[in-house]
């Protein structure tokens, strides 16, 4: 059962983590506090902080079908389950009560590796049946998050497409992205891959407290001149936008990933699925008391008057004339900068997809 660490009445924030909370899953059936009794000298102030764990877990899956409309893929691979980042607003938070363990504080620092993904993808591609189309890096948790350093899964991942000509795209907002340069400058020189580098701020601070464990703001505009600089088509995602937040910046991001050489852009609004409501005003009431209300009143203008609103095609840009102003916002600073003019040399190739472990005559001469 996860514990849950009060300190006032929005927790506690632990340097390097981003929830303040260890809300126990929807699933759970009973929930637990600890406080202070007076007995252990501590004050309330917990001792430490969360470390993080990987668990390696033989998957029996790799690739993901994607049934959501308004996502524009239809396969993705998530190396791992859990996010070192620490992003407060990640959707995928909720996940982690399928496992029986907190969106909170868990989701950040109780990981999953799957250590098998790279043998389970390459046998889904030499299957007779099937068809190639680009397969999606990143849709659930970020596949550059600290702990690929150590356990390289991603790379391993990275190696299948890149041996048999099939198309990926990436998304992550961690410059380590760059150690995998080398495979990735060749696959797009064929054609074979994109890639989107997500920034939400340029404010060093703000990203600190809401995205701790990710790399600098500046670092991932540097990384998406690097990638650039590679010949990679590379984007930005401005994602999500947080009213009230983190809206100002739009035009700043987008600048700042122009000039570093990015050709597309695309944006999200923050949602708020299951647990991540209370986790997010907990972190929210913490860290900027003075705006949680107005940042809160924000959140129900772009989503019917509530805090969530899960509608296919509305649920990542919102509805009103709040999202009406923020689409157009965002819509003529791309125009000003030239980002997604065309699609032409941006799209993949899948037309060079050689089946793992076909073997052709020819290959030998």
């Amino acid at each position: 059962m996860a514990l849950k660490t009060i300190s006032g009445d929005y927790g506690t924030a632990h340097k390097g983590r981003g929830a303040t909370l260890n809300l126990e899953g929807r699933f759970e059936s009973l929930q637990r506090e600890s406080f202070d009794d007076g007995w252990d000298g501590s004050s309330g102030q917990t001792s430490g902080r969360p470390a993080t764990t990987v668990t390696a877990e033989r998957a029996r899956s790799i690739v993901t079908r994607n049934e959501s409309p308004d996502i524009p893929f239809n396969y993705s691979i998530n190396p791992y389950r859990g996010c070192e980042h620490g992003c407060i607003y990640c959707y995928a938070r909720p996940s982690h009560a399928y496992l029986g363990l907190s969106p909170g504080l868990d989701f950040e620092t109780r990981l999953f590796a799957k250590v098998n993904a790279a043998q389970l993808l390459r046998e889904a591609l030499a299957k007779p049946g099937y068809r190639c189309e680009s397969i999606t890096l990143g849709a659930n948790t970020d596949p550059y998050q600290p702990i690929e350093r150590e356990w390289r899964i991603t790379r391993q991942v990275l190696e299948v497409p890149a041996d048999c000509n099939h198309p990926v795209t990436i998304i992550t907002k961690n410059a380590l992205v760059e150690r995998d340069l080398d495979l990735l400058a060749p696959m797009a020189a064929k054609r074979l891959v994109q890639v989107y580098v997500s920034v939400t701020t340029l404010e060093r601070d703000l990203a600190r407290r809401m995205e701790p464990r990710a790399s600098a703001p500046q670092r991932r505009v540097e990384a998406i001149r690097a990638l650039s600089r590679a010949g990679i088509p590379t984007g930005v995602m401005v994602a999500p936008i947080v009213p009230f937040l983190t809206d100002y910046a739009i035009e700043s991001v987008l600048e700042a990933a122009a000039e570093a050489g990015a050709i597309r852009a695309g944006y999200t609004i923050m949602r708020l699925p299951w647990e991540l409501k209370d986790l997010f005003k907990g972190w929210l009431e913490h860290h900027y008391p003075l705006k949680a209300a107005h940042v809160m009143s924000r959140v129900r203008e772009l989503r019917h008057g509530k805090e969530n609103d899960p509608s296919f095609g509305t649920r990542q840009t919102g509805t009103g004339l709040l999202a009406e102003l923020l689409h157009k916002r965002f819509r003529n600073a791309c125009q000003r900068l030239g980002l997604n003019r065309e699609r032409r040399g941006t799209e993949v190739d899948t037309s060079l997809f050689k089946r793992p472990g076909d073997r052709q005559q020819l290959d030998l001469f």
